[in-house]
């Protein structure tokens, strides 16, 4: 599951409708995450190249299907972090303190929402994922 992981290097797929299949994905995900003590974890982390992933938002874990930033703060702020398919590296990675994003939920809903720091880093972290880009990235 290391940088040299293909599907993880893919830019993802939109998924096209909240199916059964998607929502026993969803709760897969939500079950692996959890064993692994993450706080997100997008769909190409378990080899799928699908614009799915879940994240820890404001507390309550999210899924989001075809999300994408709408808007980003200017100010960004610097903080470390690991990654599930990445064990033991950690990086420092400027991430935008506010973003607006919209997204599907898992009942096929259209959203919008606003994510503020640790909210945000998240996000734009598991949306990385879905653009084929690693935290390694950010180490230049």
């Amino acid at each position: 599951m290391g940088e040299d992981n293909p599907i993880l290097r893919k830019k993802t797929k939109n998924v096209p409708a909240v199916t059964k299949e998607v929502k026993k994905l969803i709760k897969d995900m939500v079950e692996t995450m959890k064993k692994a003590d993450g706080v997100g974890l997008a769909a190409p982390q378990i080899g799928l190249s699908q614009r799915i992933c879940v994240a820890m938002i404001e507390g309550k874990l999210t899924a989001l299907i075809n999300a994408k930033i709408i808007k980003k703060s200017k100010e960004k702020e610097v903080d470390q972090e690991g990654c599930l398919s990445l064990p033991g590296i950690w990086v420092q990675v400027p991430r935008h303190v506010d973003i607006v994003i919209t997204f599907t939920d898992e009942k096929g809903k259209k959203q919008e929402r606003q994510l503020l720091h640790f909210s945000a880093r998240v996000v734009q972290h598991e949306l990385d994922h879905l653009d084929g880009v690693l935290i390694v990235d950010y180490a230049a």
